[in-house]
């Protein structure tokens, strides 16, 4: 620890913290441009300098570690006057177009002109003009308003992985772009925009589409993938007009994908407002009763052991547990949460979960990943887990068939076979991970998918505890979902025998004749057109395709719920619009139909329906706090398969029918995996 005295005040900070870091601390504002908190020390704006006592001129405090003893003053007027100065030349070749720039309202630079410029100008010269870069179809540029801060190419060498931007030329001639002005090639790249301090990088999504202060701001969580970033939906009447990122450092610091951000549009479009009905093999339009007449007709003259039900992927646990209950009181217990064909087990909490939490990969010195693309099932989760691995140099292996992670990792092969090599310690990696003070596995949703899923995860439970990956304040074995709703509907144990595929069977047998589809769009359900099926969702994506009565339902923007991340943290999602036309949330419709099919759910509201869920899983009521589960055996012991791992995600931005109905989405698909749909979108 050292202490500084900063505009007279006497503080202790860290070892090792920058004169700004100080000020924070001691509730002083420094203005600044290129500092980042998450990035690396550029030390090129100067907006930050100050005056140092017994220093020959003003230093730059974002560079300045702080030091025993030193004196600072951040208000005298040598700093006030240097400030002034700093950001006449940034505003010499800035263009006047504020009333245009979709930065405005939001602006660094307009900010701190205000505070800390001098108000007037003294050049003469032309301003320089630079030309608009293309950097794919989510940034707009004009970089004739950049600054040259560098925080863009700072977070794409260091955050996101890929190095494609830079600055070129010298001087006045600067500029940033990317290499041979292609596309930049990022999951994260939607993070430049917030981090750009002037209108030079915004969303071409978003653009001219509304300002900061006609938005309505609503705090939330978000559901592209399992991780549960938290979100800020900013929405207009009754349309969420932008994504951004809530700061939270547990689970995604302050940033979010490309999809979590840009896949807004799919929330107006293809999306299901109405009841329909299947009558005489044509889809038609109907009412809530008539709706709910056709389903009680059906049910009545069908036993109840006859009825199963499925989950989707994008389902709050309040709706999956109403739709429990409905079941139940139909005389079925047959629902099943894991359409991926999991063979993660219901009844041992600890082994489906992100045991270490996300923060965790902060701390491991060694990385074991199971048949899992990291990059493309949880994109913050890999930039976090790359930011360790660049930092500490630390050995990272991998299982499955060649991807670019953006980080180094050694490559173990794609055969399963190998973890039984390294369980017995006949395989390199093993003196890896009895070196490793706190290793940690991630066994991905391709390892588990497979017919032998449940003998990998038995060889992943063997290897945790033979290399210390168990200890007292760590828990280095995790599982990595893709499915928002996951981890919720194992907590509900909403699972059967034979996972999925014995619901199909069941159909094709004649044992199931009527199910319950609330939001399973995310396999081929082409095996369930031999039964009776309520397609219960928010798009008409794949399970309406089956369908014989569709219920329409919202989407996460347009309701209050429960979701649980892969960490098993529970978090609520809140309501910023309503659904469109009759759209309603789930639970109210099941509440509906169970009157119209007689028997009653016992809540009328949803703080009824929480209060029984707290009741009988009061894990749930644990708001935003981590759970510890006690370490325990499972798996199964049974023969590997002499194959490769197929990985889940072969298109990122296509993953959910809140993304495939994204126009935005449609054409970052084409764009990013070398399409046809490329140069019609490189061409605008």
């Amino acid at each position: 620890m050292v202490k500084l005295t900063i505009d007279g005040t006497e503080i202790e900070v860290d070892t090792g913290s920058t004169v700004i870091q100080a000020a924070e601390q001691a509730g002083i504002e420094i203005p600044r441009f290129c500092y980042h908190e998450r990035l690396s020390i550029a030390g090129n704006c100067r907006m930050c300098l100050v005056e140092m006592e017994k220093a020959p001129k003003l230093v730059a405090s974002c560079a300045m570690p702080a030091s025993e003893g030193m004196v600072i003053h951040t208000n005298s007027e040598k700093v006030k006057k240097a400030r002034e100065g700093v950001m006449e030349f940034l505003l010499i070749n800035h263009p006047l177009d504020c009333p245009v720039c979709d930065q405005g309202g939001e602006c660094d630079l307009q900010d701190q002109s205000v505070a800390y410029g001098g108000g007037s100008k003294r050049t003469t010269e032309e301003r320089r003009i630079v030309s608009e870069k293309f950097m794919g179809p989510l940034i707009k540029t004009t970089m004739t308003r950049c600054i040259h801060c560098t925080r863009c190419v700072r977070f794409a060498d260091e955050i996101a992985g890929v190095p494609e931007l830079g600055a070129i030329g010298r001087g006045e001639g600067m500029q940033i772009t990317t290499y041979n002005e292609k596309e930049f090639k990022s999951e994260m790249s939607g993070n430049i925009v917030d981090l750009c301090p002037v209108g030079a990088l915004t969303s071409r999504p978003y653009a001219f589409k509304a300002r900061p202060w006609e938005l309505t701001s609503t705090e939330t969580i978000d559901i592209h993938d399992a991780l549960g970033a938290n979100i800020r939906a900013d929405a207009r009447g009754r349309e969420v007009m932008r994504i951004l990122p809530r700061l939270n450092d547990d689970i995604n610091s302050e940033w979010i994908d490309d999809k979590s951000r840009h896949a807004v549009d799919g929330l107006t479009k293809n999306r299901l407002d109405r009841p329909y009905a299947r009558i005489k093999g044509k889809l038609t339009e109907v009412t809530w009763q008539q709706a709910f007449d056709i389903i009680a007709a059906k049910i009545k003259k069908t036993d109840g052991s006859k009825i199963a039900a499925l989950t989707g992927d994008l389902n709050d646990a309040e709706s999956m547990y109403a739709l429990k209950k409905l079941i139940a009181s139909l005389g079925s217990d047959k629902i099943e949460c894991r359409q991926d064909g999991s063979a993660v087990e219901s009844s041992s909490r600890v082994s489906y979960l992100f045991n270490s939490a996300i923060s965790g990969v902060d701390e491991t010195d060694a990385v074991l990943l199971i048949g899992s693309d990291l990059r493309r099932e949880a994109a913050v989760l890999n930039s976090r887990l790359r930011q360790n691995s660049v930092n500490r140099r630390m050995n990272i292996a991998y299982m499955g068939p060649k991807i670019d992670l953006t980080y180094r990792v050694t490559e173990l092969g794609d055969d399963a076979h190998i973890l039984q090599d390294i369980l017995e310690g006949k395989h390199e990696f093993s003196k890896v991970l009895k070196k490793a003070e706190k290793p940690m596995l991630i066994l991905g949703r391709s390892a588990l998918s497979r017919s032998d899923g449940g003998a990998i995860l038995k060889l992943a439970h063997d290897i945790a505890d033979k290399y210390g990956f168990i200890l007292e304040d760590w828990n280095g074995f995790n599982v990595l979902h893709t499915a928002a709703a996951r981890v919720g509907g194992l907590d509900l144990d909403l699972t059967v025998s034979g996972g999925i595929e014995s619901i199909f069977a069941g159909v094709k047998k004649g044992d199931i004749e009527i199910v319950f589809n609330m939001g399973a769009d995310e396999t081929d359900l082409s095996a369930l057109s031999g039964a009776f099926v309520i397609y219960q969702g928010s798009h008409g994506d794949e399970g309406v395709r089956y369908a014989d009565v569709i219920l329409p339902g919202t989407a996460y923007t347009e309701k209050s719920g429960l979701y649980v991340n892969i960490e098993g943290r529970v978090q609520r999602a809140e309501r910023s619009i309503f659904g469109p036309g009759d759209a309603r949330e789930d639970w109210t419709i099941l509440r509906a139909l169970s009157d119209a099919l007689g028997k009653t759910l016992e809540f009328d509201t949803l703080g009824e329906l929480r209060a029984a869920l707290y009741k009988e899983y009061p894990a749930f009521a644990a708001l935003d706090e981590l759970p510890s589960e006690k370490w325990c055996d499972f798996g199964v012991n049974a023969a590997l398969l002499k194959e490769g791992f197929i990985l889940p995600i072969t298109d990122f931005y296509q993953t959910s029918p809140i993304a495939r109905a994204s126009s935005v989405m449609q054409e970052c698909s084409g764009i990013m995996y070398d399409s046809p749909l490329k140069e019609e979108a490189a061409h605008g």
